[in-house]
């Protein structure tokens, strides 16, 4: 696939989104190592799982941005200034740690919505059908974790 400024344009949006599974990637990590509480054998297992698909995902979007004739971001210090979910620090209460999961959750979804205005003005059928794979599973993780908060 040749590069075009469309494809430069959406591979600029992946990469925010790159940068921001990232984020999340290493947030959701982080709860799993440091969840304390009586909820901690089921949120350890739900956040590994959680993390783990993440893992895939970050893989993925990289590879379509590389298929678009771009480079993905691979630098830390440059996913901590373009992502859209931020840092979390001494989280570790249950109710703390999944009502970061849905916020963040809630912004991945976002993003996703904007990436798939973008790929079908685009008519990037490839990454439209990414990003409604992930809307899919991202609003319903968000579902299952606000029902967990009550």
């Amino acid at each position: 696939m040749k590069t075009t400024k469309t494809n430069k344009e959406l591979a600029g949006e992946l990469n925010v989104f790159l940068a921001s599974l990232q984020l999340f990637y290493s947030n959701v990590r982080g709860f799993h190592w440091n969840i304390k509480g009586e909820k901690f054998f089921e949120l350890h297992v739900k956040f590994e799982e959680l993390y783990n698909d993440t893992l895939l995902k970050i893989d993925e979007v990289a590879e379509r941005i590389l298929t678009l004739s771009e480079t993905p971001e691979h630098r830390f210090s440059n996913y901590l200034k373009i992502s859209a979910i931020k840092e979390t620090s001494k989280v570790s209460t249950a109710n703390d740690t999944v009502k970061n999961v849905v916020e963040s959750l809630q912004t991945l979804i976002k993003l996703e919505k904007k990436i798939l205005k973008s790929a079908q003005k685009a008519d990037d059928e490839v990454t439209n059908s990414l990003m409604s794979d992930y809307l899919k599973e991202h609003e319903k993780l968000t579902w299952m974790y606000s029902s967990f908060l009550g």
